[in-house]
């Protein structure tokens, strides 16, 4: 017996699926372009554009740009470790005070006569170690992370009055002053620049491409799932938080030998720009979504946006407010488009014919 001749209609219904699935490719290519990152650059490029068309003379040179690098490079190095305890569903808001303390004790031993090699590897491993207490209260512990290291804030800052006092220590090495305000040899990069892109370039490959940094969604989607699974959440939270101190206190070394001085004050208020920072680069305040990248685009942009307002001399009190409405627009942006693309998502679904039913032009199979 022959088989049945083909149907107009049936060859139609099977010319129209490969446009169908083009149509969802091109879908997929385009939501790939509108990302979060895409749109920072966006703004960077537009943010570049305002300070060359202002301040012609003045943004496009070296000098200029060694300056617009530098000042945020301690924030910047801070917000890469923030980045994976807030995607772990955490936060550090104790990171400027560890930069303070670090400060404070690499300058009193210096002060005492400790060599500042020494001195560095002593504050590093002190940072970790203010990390570890932070993550065992935390993880161990089952302490709330915000009260802790509010806590933890006070505290490091308090200690690192009483090492220092009010006073400030110079005179250290030129060979470290250099390293905090020098540029790579030929060029206007500056040294912690080159600091920030190492670190960056490590952790956005730990957390992008490897198994700790699924493990590190994992657990900041599903704490309990993640745990079900496998993951060592508790472990993974103290480690975090040990590699949040440390990357402070040398955020501390680095602040130290820019200024060419140690203070127990210093870093006050950088929290509110790390925090920022991590969230304009679109990592979610609730956890288990964000990206490296993006936070370094959202770095560059601040650094950016700080050198345009000081050149137009916008007060320093107009530029905290700038921060604090990045700080609303970067939570309140993404949470309305999730609730966007989850109401287009239903009405999708809700439009979708029940299996078996034709859609016009299809001819259903007996």
């Amino acid at each position: 017996m022959s088989a049945p001749a083909q149907t107009p209609m049936a060859a139609g219904e099977g010319a129209a699926s490969p446009t169908r699935s083009a149509g969802r490719s091109g879908n997929a290519r385009l939501r790939g372009l509108a990302t979060w990152e895409t749109l920072l650059a966006l703004v960077l490029l537009g943010m570049l554009g305002l300070g060359a068309a202002t301040s012609p003379d003045v943004f496009l040179t070296p000098g200029n740009f060694t300056n617009l690098t530098a000042a945020l490079m301690e924030v910047a190095i801070m917000a890469l470790p923030m980045t994976l305890i807030i995607i772990v569903g955490d936060i550090d808001l104790s990171v400027e005070s560890m930069l303070g303390l670090s400060s404070a004790v690499l300058g009193f031993l210096y002060a005492e006569g400790v060599p500042l090699e020494i001195g560095i590897v002593v504050v590093l491993a002190m940072g970790a170690a203010g990390g570890l207490f932070n993550g065992l209260l935390i993880a161990r512990g089952g302490l709330p992370s915000l009260v802790v290291t509010l806590g933890t804030l006070a505290l490091f800052r308090g200690l690192a009055l009483v090492v220092l006092g009010p006073r400030g220590i110079s005179k250290f090495p030129e060979a470290f002053t250099d390293f905090g305000f020098g540029t790579v040899p030929g060029t206007p990069i500056p040294w912690p620049l080159v600091v920030l892109a190492v670190i960056a370039v490590v952790l956005g490959l730990v957390l992008h491409r490897t198994w700790i940094g699924r493990q590190i969604f994992a657990a900041g989607r599903n704490k309990d799932a993640a745990r079900y699974s496998g993951v060592r959440v508790q472990r993974m939270k103290v480690a975090l938080f040990v590699l949040s101190g440390t990357i402070a206190a040398l955020a501390g070394v680095i602040l130290t030998a820019r200024f060419a001085s140690a203070r127990a004050d210093a870093g006050q208020g950088m929290t509110l720009t790390v925090v920022t920072m991590v969230l304009l680069g679109g990592v979610s305040i609730y956890g288990g979504r964000g990206t490296i990248p993006g936070v370094v685009l959202a770095a560059l942009t601040l650094a950016v946006l700080g050198n345009v307002l000081r050149l137009a001399n916008v007060s320093a009190e107009l530029q905290s407010i700038a921060i604090g409405l990045l700080l609303i627009v970067s939570v309140v942006i993404p949470s309305l488009a999730r609730q966007v693309s989850s109401v287009i998502g239903s009405a999708r679904r809700d439009r979708q014919p029940p299996v078996g039913v034709a859609e016009p032009g299809e001819v259903s199979s007996p």
